[in-house]
């Protein structure tokens, strides 16, 4: 099979199209004729600095959708030919990847394989991050970094319909402004600007909600702006910037932060990724969020896909095509 192995870290051009064996299922595990791949940030951190990564050589990508190529021992629920979206710990960058039956749905009805390829991460993703660790309760005023990009363009429909009385998207650039204003968003901000411009927008009392991907210095300035009894929830982690906050943060404004991985649920609780994403792709089908594809690119052209992405340019999802 066709696959991309990256066998040392660095720019787009490390990624490699090589031919290797096709992988059997192993016990719980299914295999996948793969037919489209999710493009995500953290592929580009993989690439770039080796993060969540055991070792080289390796293949990228976390999420595909294909259809059902066989099924390894104990493995029920699922068969042959089956329409799936799926999380990847075997490198997704792929024609056929080995995935956990666990972290494997079926697609459902009327989601076809390209865009069920945009569904593992970036769906369950904003469900977690509003309603399992933010909590977003009728009437928030909810604040959400990098508001054109896959999760962004997401959690803004969700916050709406989670009944926010107000959401603020902060991006790179105004360009992107139009994009965040489709999904949700009251207005948008520039991230160099934005802990001012939400100080004016609420009167100076600040948000209820804010969800940051950045951290470093975007992450104390999000802090900054958070009304009382607000909540912050970091993920993602964009910068690979680790951050510290003291009780003398928090218990002024009783304000509280939190965190989230999709990876590491996927890694250690999938019992719970199942529920989480259960309930993101009930909304999905049923209209209330949509997430747009930008761009495609074929397998071979990766490297062009991680150039786009990398230059933060982009909206919406970024998607491979085998």
């Amino acid at each position: 099979m066709r696959a991309i192995v990256i066998e040392e870290f660095g720019g787009p051009e490390v990624l490699t199209l090589a031919a290797l064996p096709e992988p059997e299922p192993g016990p719980g595990e299914l295999t996948v004729d793969v037919a489209w791949i999710g493009v995500n940030f953290v592929d580009t951190l993989a690439r770039s600095a080796g993060y969540r990564v055991p070792g080289l050589p390796f293949r990228p990508g976390v999420e595909v959708s294909g259809t059902v190529r066989a099924t390894g021992p104990g493995v029920t629920g699922f068969a042959p030919g089956q329409e799936v979206a799926a999380f990847v710990t075997d490198g997704g960058y792929s024609e056929v990847a080995r995935v956990r039956a666990s972290t494997a749905f079926v697609l459902p009805p009327g989601v076809d394989l390209r865009t069920g390829a945009t569904l593992p991460i970036v769906l369950p993703t904003a469900w977690g991050l509003l309603h399992e660790v933010g909590r977003v309760r009728e009437g928030d005023v909810v604040l959400i970094h990098s508001a054109a990009g896959g999760v962004g363009t997401v959690a803004g429909q969700l916050a709406r319909s989670g009944g926010a009385a107000a959401v603020y998207g902060v991006v790179s650039d105004l360009d992107k402004s139009e994009h965040a204003l489709k999904s949700g968003y009251d207005r948008v901000f520039t991230a160099d600007t934005f802990d001012t411009d939400v100080k004016a927008a609420t009167d100076g009392r600040g948000v209820d909600l804010a969800l940051d991907p950045v951290s470093g210095e975007t992450f104390h300035r999000t802090l900054a702006v958070l009304a009382r009894f607000g909540r912050l929830v970091s993920y993602g982690n964009a910068g690979l910037d680790e951050w510290q906050i003291s009780r003398n943060d928090c218990t002024p404004m009783g304000i509280s932060v939190g965190g989230f991985s999709i990876l590491a649920l996927a890694a250690d609780a999938p019992e719970r990724l199942r529920e989480i994403a259960g309930r993101a792709f009930h909304a999905f089908a049923e209209g209330v969020v949509e997430l747009p594809v930008s761009a495609e690119f074929a397998l071979e052209d990766a490297a062009e896909a991680h150039r786009l992405m990398e230059s933060r340019t982009t909206t919406g999802k970024l998607l491979l095509r085998v």
